[in-house]
């Protein structure tokens, strides 16, 4: 029986194939080689658009008042015997930009390319942000890894600056820095002077809303940080007035200010707090030196 069907079943099978053959050269026959380069063309392109980007597109991130609660968790919680928290009726905000194209969080080419045309986003070439075959868990540890040393340096620089400078009973005092799906060592200024608002009486912010970043070595300097331009605008996004920059960002901060922000330029902590002050009392406000376009020639 089957020595029989086989040969009529490939006979079928034969015929069919034929039949298709003779379709696909009819529609062939119907358009030029150009409509068929042109359609292979569209193809690539789409390929192209679809696969994953050489860039990463920044843009402002989410912003956390280093005075409050994430999760019901204190941003800065302290313990201890003599430590007394105090509540100020401000904000400090802490700023992030969203980086999308790292290690882990590709992106296609086409949603690169409409970021070009967005002026709130900044697309960068990937080796300018992360290191060439950084795996996205080396991406993940190494952000993780510069939070952890920025709070570490902000709790030991605060405190010192607390016994120092402001008199107070440091000894025993215990900091504890919570913050969720952030790294980078960027926060490291408004850590420590949010420390200093909870140890101090005082009311520093004054009821206004301050923003700014900057890390902060142990010697008290502020040191400069990527996307301040973005951060400018997610500051004032979420309601702040007053900007505290570091000195060495001002030659990205002229020309890029959003309208109703006011930057203050510093560069120690010291600096960074006796704006704080002044801008809570706002006496003087005006003596706050900021970023220009003289200082910007100047380099």
């Amino acid at each position: 029986m089957f020595r029989f069907a086989l040969p009529q079943l490939f006979r079928a099978c034969v015929k069919r194939f034929l039949t298709l053959l003779r379709k696909v050269a009819m529609h062939t026959s119907l358009h030029s080689l150009r409509y068929y380069a042109g359609c292979f063309t569209v193809f690539v392109a789409l390929v192209a658009l679809l696969s994953p980007s050489a860039y990463v597109v920044e843009q402002p991130g989410p912003t956390q008042d280093v005075l409050t609660s994430v999760s019901r968790i204190p941003v800065i919680d302290m313990s201890g015997s003599r430590v007394k928290e105090h509540r100020d009726t401000g904000k400090l905000l802490m700023l992030t930009v969203s980086t999308s194209g790292v290690p882990g969080y590709e992106i296609p080419t086409f949603y690169a390319l409409l970021s070009w045309f967005n002026p709130q986003r900044e697309v960068l070439p990937r080796e300018a942000v992360v290191p060439v075959g950084q795996t996205a868990d080396d991406y993940e540890q190494a952000s993780v890894h510069e939070m952890d040393d920025s709070q570490n340096v902000a709790q030991r620089v605060a405190l010192q600056y607390a016994a120092k400078k402001l008199g107070i009973h440091t000894d025993g005092v215990k900091v504890r820095l919570h913050i969720e799906d952030i790294g980078g060592p960027s926060a490291g200024m408004m850590y420590a002077l949010g420390i200093l608002d909870k140890l101090t009486p005082e009311n520093e912010t004054g009821g206004k809303v301050v923003a700014g970043t900057g890390t902060i070595e142990k010697s008290q300097k502020i040191g400069a940080i990527g996307g301040i331009r973005l951060k400018m605008i997610a500051a004032q996004r979420d309601g702040a007035t007053w900007f505290l920059a570091p000195q060495d960002n001002c030659d990205e901060v002229v020309g890029h200010v959003p309208q109703g922000l006011r930057v203050v330029r510093v560069s120690t902590l010291d600096e960074a707090y006796t704006a704080l002050k002044t801008i809570g009392s706002g006496h003087n406000v005006r003596s706050l030196p900021t970023c220009s376009a003289t200082m910007q020639s100047k380099k």
